[in-house]
């Protein structure tokens, strides 16, 4: 079954229309990274020292997901996106060109000679620097056949180990994009697709250039104008013995999280309160030791997991442990229970016992005593309150950095 690789574009939208702050940037990116997409597309370099800065945080941030960042066909710029990107730990520098007669020389003031051999210059220096490059075609639906298939097949030669087709008009039906990907050759190199939304076909074409030999998809988790990563991601989960392909989004998990990302991208959230974080009690769901699995599992398929016959009887037996010892649970503690339970590898570690001093006479402090095994584990440190000792405590002791996701205090 042919592995298909889900590239999120969703920070290379209108940057008006989502209003990102610098922090939400690298949440977004953190999200995303945890849904298993293959790809995380960002902004490129315009000013030096803020987009620099915030590549390299996103790079600092980002574990598993390959980070994609565009240049312009300028040696001076191909080098500062590089010292900015090289620190991630799966890196590619992205050569975007028009390739369409008018866009070559309305937007880089080019003639088709001209924009072949910058391309293959930028991709050259790209290579030289990083061993992911992906050329992507602009407006390539509207381009000149033969001119199309020569610079793919020159920027394949320089170096170029993705190549990208951009459907930018976004006019085509799905028979016709899947018949203008079928007449492409890229060589060795992966080819990729981008479509635009302008018929609400852009789901429907991306499916039909796979079915072409695409193999990578350029969607977003919230669209605005292009494929939605949700629906690719649904349509490969359930079609995938047809389409013999799938993809390594974590669809579990992703109507959970597209509803994160979609409160952070939408423009109307500012009006919200300053503490809201976006994460609400859905209509006000409480759970008590007395609930049926069945009952844990329909609330949890609320929240967006969709649990399988394993994990369901594990998310009850935590959910019972905890509920014992409580009157009822909220939703969001259902939230980290499943994600204990159910989507995350067996504790490494597990907490023996623990000592928190703190008084308005006496500095904060933490005793943390863990389990790893046959071994046990001890940590003492101060801290700028009893929550910050103990993390710095439990840091001491696993020699990794932890930070506090969520922190609440609710009246009994």
């Amino acid at each position: 079954m042919k592995k298909i690789r889900i590239s999120d574009v969703t920070m290379k939208q209108d940057a008006k229309a989502l209003s990102l702050s610098f922090r939400e940037k690298i949440e977004l990116s953190k999200l995303l990274d945890a849904l298993g997409a293959d790809l995380i597309e960002l902004e490129g370099i315009d000013n030096s020292r803020s987009d620099a800065l915030r590549i390299k945080s996103i790079a600092a941030a980002v574990k598993d997901s390959i980070l994609s960042v565009p240049v312009k066909l300028e040696e001076e710029n191909i080098l500062q996106v590089w010292e900015a990107l090289k620190t991630a730990k799966k890196p590619r520098l992205q050569v975007c060109a028009a390739v369409s007669s008018v866009q070559m020389e309305y937007l880089y003031h080019k003639k088709a000679d001209g924009m072949l051999a910058a391309v293959v210059d930028a991709v050259k220096l790209c290579r030289s620097l990083c061993q992911d490059v992906e050329f992507v075609a602009d407006d390539a639906t509207r381009a000149d056949p033969e001119f199309l298939q020569a610079i793919i097949t020159a920027a394949v030669e320089a170096g170029a180990s993705t190549v990208t087709v951009c459907d930018t008009a976004g006019t085509m039906l799905p028979e016709e994009f899947g018949q203008f990907v079928a007449k492409l050759q890229v060589g060795g190199a992966t080819l990729g697709v981008s479509c635009c939304n302008t018929l609400s076909l852009a789901d429907a074409c991306a499916v039909a250039a796979l079915r072409q030999g695409a193999g990578e998809l350029k969607a977003a988790a919230y669209p605005l104008g292009s494929a939605s990563l949700a629906n690719i991601a649904r349509i490969l989960a359930a079609r995938k013995d047809d389409l013999d392909a799938d993809c390594g989004i974590r669809v579990a998990q992703l109507s959970r999280i597209a509803e994160q990302i979609a409160w952070m991208c939408q423009a109307d959230r500012k009006k919200s309160p300053a503490i809201d974080s976006g994460i609400h009690p859905e209509n006000d769901i409480y759970l008590t030791v007395h609930d049926s699995v069945e009952a844990v599992s329909k609330a949890a398929q609320q929240l967006g997991y969709d649990l399988s016959d394993e994990d369901k009887p594990r998310v009850f037996e935590a959910f019972q442990a905890i509920a014992a010892k409580k009157e009822r649970l909220s939703i969001r503690e259902l939230d980290a229970i499943v994600a204990a339970a159910a989507m995350q590898v067996p504790s490494a570690y597990q907490l023996e016992t623990y000592l928190i001093n703190s008084g308005n006479a006496i500095g904060s402090s933490a005793h943390m005593r863990l389990r790893k095994g046959d071994k046990v584990l001890e940590g003492v440190c101060l801290g700028d309150g009893p929550i910050d000792a103990a993390f710095q405590a439990i840091e001491t002791i696993t020699g990794r950095h932890y930070e506090l996701d969520d922190f609440q205090i609710q009246a009994v």
